[in-house]
């Protein structure tokens, strides 16, 4: 089979087509044949020697939609000719997406949104899982007001779906005009223009200055400084990028709660992959309800051209997740 192979820690330059074996199922897998795979941010720090990557040469790609080809043993639920989707690979020890087939534990993998096409499938898992964790951590409520902070970034776009739909209200920060039209029309109540306004300045224009009862933060770095100032007393804050460090006298003035989300952790140490696949199934009712959509960057990649969609991803220009179409 094709297969885009990682040669050497680096750039996209190291990325190789080359013919592989085909895998096969073990007992617990399903051999998939890959239709569409998502780029996320870490998969280009994967390439560039995060050390929670397979060892070199390997596949990577950790997003994926496509059909059931093959099931091993102790598989139930999903039978061939099944439509799937979800997180399954690109990390130590499991194959990747960026390749005509992977062979996937079943429990990572859910049957697909029928109301998605397979590239709008393959943009949400690692997201959506993200997202979803952030909800949970965070206990999003009704009654909260939810500030999402890159309200059109790769998570913060379905965490501000998924707040709405709990019936929150919801303000998306947003870097540009365009994007506050998209964060609206994606169901925030509110936007603020990154570096137009102050914390405290939209605080006091939105929260009466109280703060937000829950901060879901994206970003990380001063930014989670930030988060910390946005918060209401008692607020709980979700952050998904947390290796940085801050002055944690802001959570104590407060009482805040601090909850960091890492969903990769269920592929990299095998516990808890179940909850994946029940949060695709989960992830799946919605998008049928129409409550929650991917944003899909418009750009076309074919697996040949994952370099380039990699080197698109990282300038900073896509709108929207990446995805590249192997069928």
């Amino acid at each position: 089979m094709r297969a885009m192979v990682l040669k050497a820690v680096g750039g996209p330059e190291n990325f190789e087509l080359t013919e592989i074996d085909m895998p096969h199922p073990g007992p617990g897998d399903v051999l998939v044949r890959v239709h569409a795979s998502a780029l996320n941010p870490v998969d280009a720090r994967i390439r560039n020697g995060l050390p929670i990557g397979p060892a070199l040469p390997a596949v990577l790609g950790a997003d994926l939609s496509g059909t059931v080809e093959a099931v091993g043993d102790d598989v139930s639920g999903l039978s061939p000719g099944d439509e799937v989707y979800g997180c399954a690979g690109g990390v130590r020890g499991l194959g990747g997406s960026f390749a005509d087939y992977i062979a996937a534990d079943a429990r990572l993998l859910a049957r697909k949104p029928s109301h998605l096409s397979m590239r709008e499938a393959a943009a949400m898992p690692l997201v959506s899982i993200t997202a979803w964790n952030c909800m949970a951590r965070a206990d999003v409520r009704a009654t909260d007001h939810v500030l999402v902070h890159a309200g059109c970034g790769g998570v913060g776009h379905i965490a501000l779906q998924l707040a709405k739909a709990r019936g929150a209200r919801v303000t998306a920060t947003v870097s540009t005009p365009e994007k506050a039209v998209i964060a609206h029309d994606l169901g925030a109540d509110h936007t603020v223009l990154y570096g137009q306004e102050s914390v405290a300045d939209y605080v006091g224009r939105l929260t009466e200055g109280r703060g937000f009862d829950v901060v879901i933060d994206t970003v990380g770095g001063e930014n989670l400084d930030r988060s910390f100032q946005a918060a209401a007393i008692g607020g709980r804050i979700a952050a998904t990028a947390a290796r940085s460090t801050h002055d944690l006298s802001p959570l104590h003035a407060k009482a805040l709660s601090l909850h960091v989300v890492f969903m990769l952790i269920p592929l990299l140490e095998n516990i808890g992959r179940e909850d994946h696949g029940r949060i695709m199934r989960e992830i799946a009712v919605l998008a049928d309800a129409g409550k929650v959509r991917p944003l899909v960057d418009p750009a076309r990649f074919g697996l040949e051209q994952l370099a380039d969609a990699f080197r698109h991803l990282e300038s900073g220009r896509a709108l929207g997740k990446v995805v590249v179409d192997l069928m």
